[in-house]
């Protein structure tokens, strides 16, 4: 079937003591009848409304993709799937709350005729996931590779060389017509980023 993408940008805000408030943009891509991203206090009734939530699953655990999880799997009724991975970063955020289900390498997630496959790509988490539509070959990858480079590893969990694998193992070997589309920013393609590969490597991030 047809591949329908739509893209709401939310804004996820924390205060942090020394900094003050810090927003960072974040992409909400509804993916036919799946929602992917969890702030539904932003991503507003419109994007849900007559669909069934079948499952809020986390690309990674970073504070600014799972900060309003609970109240979303309130809203809609559907359990949180994070990589158990994760376990740690997950922590900071929501201390005394686990998610609901693991996420693992090759899990097939379903919903409205939409088949996307679980991709581990540790580096910018430790449990950081792709999802791979194999019917188009999109890919909704989270913090791993945006337009320019990989995700940072400037979190005392994040791994340069270990993202660097990810990408090299795991995306670049995908066709070149595949579209890439981050948490945040805009989208792209691996044709468009593999020549770069080297660059990244050279300049260590």
């Amino acid at each position: 079937m047809a591949l329908r993408i739509d893209v709401v940008s939310t804004v996820a805000t924390r205060d942090y003591p020394r900094e003050g408030p810090t927003e960072v943009q974040n992409n909400v891509w509804v993916v036919g009848g799946v929602v992917r991203g969890i702030d539904h206090k932003h991503l507003g009734v419109a994007a849900v409304a007559g669909r069934r939530v079948t499952a809020i699953a986390c690309t990674h655990a970073h504070w600014d993709h799972v900060d309003v999880a609970f109240d979303l799997r309130d809203a809609v009724d559907a359990p949180i799937l994070l990589h158990p991975a994760d376990a740690p970063v997950w922590r900071r955020t929501h201390p005394d709350r686990t998610p609901d289900r693991d996420l693992t390498e090759g899990d097939l997630l379903v919903a409205d005729g939409v088949e996307l496959r679980v991709l581990h790509t540790p580096g910018h988490t430790p449990g950081s996931v792709c999802f791979h539509h194999t019917a188009s070959h999109d890919l909704f990858d989270g913090d791993t590779l945006f337009p320019g480079g990989p995700g940072s590893t400037g979190d005392e969990l994040g791994d340069f060389e270990v993202i660097i694998a990810s990408i090299r193992e795991r995306i670049l070997i995908m066709p070149p017509e595949t579209d890439v589309y981050p948490g945040h920013g805009d989208s792209t393609t691996v044709g468009a980023e593999a020549p770069h590969l080297q660059e990244w490597i050279d300049r260590g991030w």
